[in-house]
């Protein structure tokens, strides 16, 4: 494990990796039993979910209160507690199995720094406790861009980060102009990486003024009429 890491850069402490090896063991039990992801070797597990998740901690260094929306196999969730451990993350979905799923990771890996919150994404960001008030948020392989990008910018303060884990889709990107312009926020970088032979970007974006309290619109209106 400790010469893949190396092999993108990064160089964890012992202790990081020993978490990451005890992650990984109860990871593939788990997978085994509910199908957590479609990856089931080693090295695949280790290369394109713990590696991809970090990659963000090498373009941005997150910092007090952060966001996973609808973490995709606990990643890049998971991976991220181990390794910013002062750092607190909020994860949230509306399907109980998976907070359960992910409640029961954090207890495994004494990770004392992760909080699940079952809520719908059109439904959370008019609660005045969570709208606005994260310094970052991220999403992995997800919702269309300007779809996602309605359920994720009013959960994050002015001048907050939002990390968007995409494949290298620009076409996409170009859809989310009218979406980040009404939304209040505005693509600060675009990072390129490879991994495991496939083109990755993580899409850096900050918000740059309030987000209007219409935004989200109702349940599922996102979903079938994003802004263009």
């Amino acid at each position: 494990m400790k010469n893949i890491f190396k092999k993108y850069k990064l160089e964890l402490e012992e202790h990081e990796l020993k978490k990451f090896e005890k992650f990984l063991n109860i990871f593939m039990e788990k997978n085994s039993q509910i199908n957590l992801s479609a990856i089931r070797d080693k090295n695949g597990i280790i290369e394109k979910h713990f590696i991809d998740s970090i990659m963000l901690n090498i373009f941005i260094e997150l910092e007090w209160k952060v966001a996973d929306m609808w973490t995709g196999g606990w990643f890049p969730l998971i991976p991220l507690a181990i390794i910013n451990p002062e750092v607190k993350f909020t994860w949230i979905d509306s399907v109980g199995k998976k907070l359960k799923a992910i409640d029961w990771f954090v207890e495994e890996l004494w990770l004392n720094n992760v909080i699940t919150l079952n809520w719908r994404a059109e439904e959370i960001w008019h609660n005045l406790e969570y709208r606005e008030q994260f310094d970052y948020v991220t999403s992995r392989a997800t919702a269309y861009f300007p779809t996602l990008l309605e359920y994720v910018i009013p959960l994050l303060k002015e001048w907050g980060i939002f990390a968007a884990y995409k494949l290298d889709d620009k076409e996409e990107l170009k859809s989310a102009k009218k979406a980040l312009s009404r939304l209040g926020a505005k693509i600060l970088k675009i990072k390129n990486y490879e991994l495991a032979d496939q083109k990755r970007t993580i899409v850096i974006i900050e918000k740059i003024s309030k987000t209007q309290p219409k935004y989200p619109r109702k349940v599922w209106v996102p979903l079938a009429s994003p802004i263009k």
